[in-house]
């Protein structure tokens, strides 16, 4: 009884001080904001409600590539500031600080080396704009076909994304993509080059305990009662990356000049439905589509 009190205690006390010390920024995630999914008064939708939105961030931190299937070369790199504009659709909560917005802006960096074998290793690191949060991608990509003079090229690009920054919240989308495309000279040093593809994005999230009561004093939770601490508290059910699957098709067009490269793309992802029940009834929920533009200046050498 004694231990179950002094960590009933510990976790009011890191409740109690990281509310204090945090100043949130516009789009920095509130996920409390779904609901308690237990308790004596359970949001139905609740877990629900957090598996939507995952999906859609899931899409939105996921919905940029801006290189077509070939590779850079096995001695090349590539270096880029891209920026990406992704809309983010009003039917589904995004537990934003302020009032969710339409479309967020996500910057990002993003280098590419080639490797023998046809392979190319990649890192992306991204900002969400007004917000402490920030979007790392590791990538490795392997082009099947390339560089032939009447087929098109055609690789398979394996990744993982993770947000970090977002209070109370683990999201990670593991992709296979499936690309396609085709250079075309335009004399000496300049190529334009058209591309395609599909990618499977599988999204997995999980919550820490969440207090959805943080107004009560530290003073509330130290009583008699050990488990005061745990009162009005839970964690949101699990987002699984096998059963939470987003299709993504983009098309975009690269324009290399000598070693300045440029870039632009068009994505589109299908996020799905998501399900809860309701007094004794499933409620199935159909999840909009996330669109984005994507757009890309670098170096080629």
């Amino acid at each position: 009884m004694t231990r179950m009190r002094t960590f009933s205690r510990w976790v009011a006390l890191a409740a109690w001080a990281s509310g204090a010390s945090v100043v949130a920024a516009p789009n920095d995630l509130q996920i409390a904001r779904f609901g308690n999914p237990t308790g004596d008064n359970p949001v139905a939708s609740a877990d629900a409600d957090f598996q939507a939105f995952a999906r859609i961030m899931g899409a939105a931190i996921t919905s940029v590539n801006l290189m077509p299937p070939e590779t850079t070369g096995h001695s090349a790199w590539a270096i880029n500031a891209e920026l990406s504009v992704v809309s983010l659709p009003g039917s589904v909560n995004i537990p934003t600080q302020n009032e969710q917005p339409s479309t967020v802006l996500i910057p990002s960096f993003h280098a590419r080396k080639g490797l023998p074998f046809s392979l190319e290793l990649g890192g992306r690191v991204g900002w969400v704009e007004k917000s402490s949060q920030v979007v790392a991608t590791g990538e490795l990509k392997w082009a099947a076909n390339e560089g032939f003079t009447y087929l098109p090229d055609f690789g398979v690009r394996g990744h993982v994304t993770k947000l970090f920054g977002a209070r109370d919240l683990g999201l990670t989308v593991m992709g296979l993509d499936f690309g396609v495309g085709k250079q075309f000279p335009l004399g000496g040093m300049v190529t334009l080059t058209p591309y395609g593809g599909l990618d499977l994005g599988f999204v997995g999230a999980t919550s820490s305990r969440i207090d959805f009561n943080p107004d009560r004093s530290f003073d509330d939770t130290t009583g008699d009662d050990s488990r005061a601490a745990l009162t009005d508290t839970a964690a949101y059910r699990k987002v699984s990356f096998g059963s939470n699957i987003n299709q993504r098709i983009y098309g975009g067009v690269r324009f290399i000049g000598g070693v300045l490269q440029l870039g632009a793309e068009l994505s589109l992802t299908r996020t799905g439905s998501v399900s809860y029940e309701e007094n004794g009834s499933t409620v199935e929920r159909g999840l909009p589509a996330v669109f984005a533009f994507n757009t890309t200046l670098g170096l080629d050498f």
